[in-house]
């Protein structure tokens, strides 16, 4: 079996889920470029826990976790099926590397799962398993999870980080009219291609020392301890691309990467064709 890479994905707005624009049409030649997973592990920044958890439900209802958009929005369904088998295989690597976790049996994929899942396979016919981020726990944490999973991708499982490079949302509720893009936003995006290209985990782990501008990009951390989970799982010597770049307004990056082992499949710059 090919060994995947991991995606670490700028979920956007909900309204994605209708209106996909550039990067809905990214996140679907993503998905054309690689073999069909086994399942998706995705590692969404709206599930918050104490402990890495992860679902178990084999039939997971669609969460809409998000209040004030049209009607539309709440009647999209997305009816993946689960994979209990993978999120067993989730707990074991993790306590394999002495990190304890759970799973919940009930819960479903919320917006930051099903949104990407969306555009990447419209015929929801590919089981997805959620893991939750753990804000309470630092960054090295986050990366030790993902290393610990680094077999799933030999496995036929696709490990997603969905976050964001940048989520600062009262500066995009203020933009919402456009105007240029923010320069600590811009700064800070082009920061994460350099450290990633680099491999730097050192500097990547010290983000909001090292990071310009990381305390406005990210007031509060869970829409970028994703990207950990997704890094560490690709393994040590893994290769950064960043395959999709653009901006929701002047504040919100919605930059794509994905991140291959030396033996895994590549994934080029995608040509976003809505």
């Amino acid at each position: 079996m090919q060994t995947l890479p991991t995606l670490f994905l700028s979920h956007g707005s909900p309204m994605r889920a209708a209106d996909p624009g550039e990067a809905g049409a990214a996140w679907s030649a993503i998905a054309r470029a690689l073999p069909r997973p086994r399942a998706v592990l995705m590692v969404s920044a709206h599930w918050e826990t104490g402990v890495p958890m992860v679902t178990a439900n084999p039939k997971p209802e669609t969460i809409h976790d998000f209040g004030g958009f049209p009607d539309a929005l709440y009647r999209i369904r997305y009816p993946a099926p689960g994979a209990p088998d993978v999120a067993a295989r989730v707990v074991d690597l993790l306590k394999d590397a002495g990190i304890a976790t759970g799973q919940d049996g009930c819960r479903g994929i919320d917006h930051g799962a099903w949104v990407p899942m969306l555009h990447m396979y419209p015929a929801h016919d590919v089981p997805v398993v959620q893991l939750a981020v753990q804000p309470g726990r630092d960054t090295a944490h986050h990366l030790s999870v993902g290393r610990a999973l680094a077999p799933l991708t030999r496995e036929g499982v696709l490990v997603i980080g969905s976050g964001h490079v940048t989520h600062n949302l009262r500066d995009w509720m203020a933009s919402r009219g456009g105007g240029a893009t923010m320069s600590y936003a811009a700064s800070f995006a082009t920061w994460l291609a350099d450290t990633l290209a680099k491999r730097d985990d050192d500097a990547l782990l010290a983000y909001r020392e090292q990071g310009p501008g990381a305390a406005r990009a990210h007031p509060s951390e869970e829409h970028f301890l994703p990207i950990y989970v997704a890094w560490g799982a690709a393994g040590r010597e893994a290769v950064a691309e960043r395959v999709y770049r653009g901006f929701d307004g002047p504040a919100l990056a919605m930059d794509a990467y994905a991140f291959a082992a030396p033996d895994a499949i590549r994934v080029e710059a995608v040509q976003a064709t809505q």
